[in-house]
């Protein structure tokens, strides 16, 4: 039987089948930095400190669990790795079988037909301290797409399969070969 905490309440379904339609990695890691964050407000330092430190070992217990079942099986590790939770468990851990770097640029394989809809393409250059770095080609002079949407699905791209990933920054725009932030990937509104 599946168990889920959620609000204080004890969900119980008879098959992980059944939890499927749960929130999963991006709702549950939001309400967790939301707990966190209130953790680490707590005016008594003494309480803090307890709550730290249990949270710590709640999560290097879990860790060397994750570790344990990469061990014992490891055949699952791309399966696990494909997962939306398990990923970002692996992640925590720096237990994912697939480095940052390779996950990226699937991300942007998916997107890519869409940019060359547009007359465009995007070319990862390196991932490194927590930025993708990324070179624009072609142009989209009179596309009718937002730069919202472009800057949208580049972002949901990277971000769904690489949470470690904090920041986008491209070059290969039409300003030069500086660095640039991703709300400069788009073009212009007709």
């Amino acid at each position: 039987m599946a168990r889920c905490w959620s609000g204080g309440i004890r969900r119980r379904w008879a098959s992980l089948a059944e939890a499927d339609g749960v929130p999963l990695a991006t709702e549950r890691v939001a309400e967790l930095e939301a707990r966190l964050a209130q953790v680490e407000a707590l005016p008594d330092a003494g309480a803090r400190e307890v709550a730290v430190d249990a949270i710590q070992g709640l999560l290097g217990v879990y860790g060397a669990g994750l570790a344990r079942i990469l061990e014992l099986a490891p055949e699952l590790a791309p399966r696990l790795g494909e997962d939306e939770l398990v990923s970002h468990l692996l992640l925590l851990h720096g237990l994912h079988p697939v480095d940052a770097r390779t996950r990226v640029e699937g991300a942007l394989e998916s997107v890519r037909p869409y940019l060359a809809s547009h007359g465009g393409n995007v070319e990862l250059l390196s991932v490194a301290n927590g930025v993708a770095y990324l070179r624009l080609e072609g142009t989209c002079h009179g596309c009718p797409s937002s730069t919202a949407t472009l800057k949208h699905a580049i972002e949901q791209a990277i971000f769904k399969v690489a949470p470690d990933v904090e920041r986008i920054e491209a070059d290969g725009v039409a300003v030069g070969p500086q660095v640039i932030s991703i709300d400069s990937l788009v073009c212009p509104l007709p």
